[in-house]
């Protein structure tokens, strides 16, 4: 992505993220508001002779001429996108990286669901949260999730 699209995508909400509100720091995410779902393809383990662009997993052709060859390490690789055609600057929204890791590609009804979720979460699995809670630290508000874009669109 291009700094000009970036911009366009940071100034939608003047530098704040989309879901939660806070202000952008560097680093900060695009994330699309209806998920776009990137594939990845695994690639094993290999070499790669760099004249003949030959691919092989024998170390014998290696060991004749070790400086032809490059050695590349098994990874997942991007390999497209299911709903290309949500990767437009309209479907694009500026995300602090938190928010946008945990929403990961979840809808937007999901995404707030899983948020609404934490509390419960929080209440019975964090030791330390309830104590907090016991000592006055935290006070709880149970409301429904509202984004930060949808009171400023």
């Amino acid at each position: 992505m291009n700094q000009k699209d970036r911009k366009i995508i940071f100034d939608k909400f003047n530098g704040h993220c989309a879901y939660c509100g806070c202000e952008l720091q560097k680093g900060w995410h695009v994330d699309e508001l209806m998920p776009c779902k990137r594939k990845y393809k695994y690639i094993a383990s290999h070499w790669i002779n760099l004249e003949t662009g030959e691919n092989t997993t024998s170390n014998r052709a290696v060991v004749r001429n070790p400086e032809k060859w490059k050695y590349v390490v098994s990874a997942y690789l991007p390999d497209g996108c299911e709903y290309p055609e949500r990767l437009v600057i309209e479907n694009q929204m500026p995300a602090c990286a938190s928010c946008n890791i945990n929403k990961h590609s979840m809808s937007l009804e999901d995404f707030r669901q899983l948020i609404q979720g934490f509390m419960k979460h929080l209440n019975e699995l964090n030791t330390q949260y309830k104590i907090a809670k016991r000592y006055g630290l935290v006070k709880e508000n149970i409301k429904p999730i509202v984004f930060y874009f949808e009171n400023n669109s």
